[in-house]
């Protein structure tokens, strides 16, 4: 092989390299890559993966389309993004990491933004009021929030809800509302007294 490599004009070399280099397929830059729908990062094979938590704790058999699903919804409880700079879940969990896995073990927190408006609103007789998350190390700055307006308004810094008791008729009388008016029971709700002492920097 060498020596027929060797018999060979650098010009013929040349040529087979070229040749050689042109015939290659090329990816990079491709318009119609965007177009094309990409595949389920879940495969059949996953009929048996291995669990990270062990064959004694959960199981080793996960459906397709289960997995499918849980891998394309961004959080249980919301399925797409919240903030322009989140990537979604279907195209994060994609490559060889999340390959023969379950999708159960993955970590899948509930979405803070589906249950913010959980809580129910905080009626007020006086015109401003201030929130400050519950108080203490788990709290926030204060935050000062007009309710001379007949709306439910909200704390910008963690969203709990309030209104003035002046509108409430107005507000029952509305066919939805983005919070609940009264205590739904939910889990997710908590209630209006969260601190444990009066101390200034009592826990929650």
């Amino acid at each position: 092989m060498l020596h027929s490599l060797r018999n060979r004009s650098p010009l013929l070399l040349r040529r087979t390299a070229l040749r050689t280099y042109s015939t290659s397929e090329v990816v990079v830059n491709d318009p119609k890559a965007a177009q094309r729908t990409p595949p389920q990062n879940v495969s059949e094979t996953n009929a048996t993966p291995t669990s990270s938590e062990g064959s004694m704790d959960a199981t080793l058999v996960e459906g397709v389309q289960e997995a499918e699903k849980m891998r394309t919804m961004q959080a249980p409880n919301r399925k797409g993004i919240w903030s322009r700079s989140q990537q979604p879940r279907e195209k994060a969990m994609v490559g060889p990491r999340f390959e023969q896995s379950i999708m159960e073990d993955q970590p899948r927190p509930l979405a803070a933004i589906e249950l913010i408006h959980k809580q129910p609103v905080r009626w007020r007789k006086e015109r401003v009021v201030s929130c400050d998350g519950g108080g203490g190390p788990l709290g926030h700055p204060r935050i000062f929030i007009n309710l001379d307006k007949p709306q439910i308004n909200w704390c910008t810094y963690c969203g709990l809800p309030f209104a003035n008791e002046h509108h409430r008729a107005h507000l029952e009388a509305q066919p939805t509302t983005t919070y609940p008016l009264a205590p739904t029971g939910h889990p997710a709700a908590v209630g209006e007294a969260q601190k444990v002492t009066d101390e200034p920097f009592a826990q929650r």
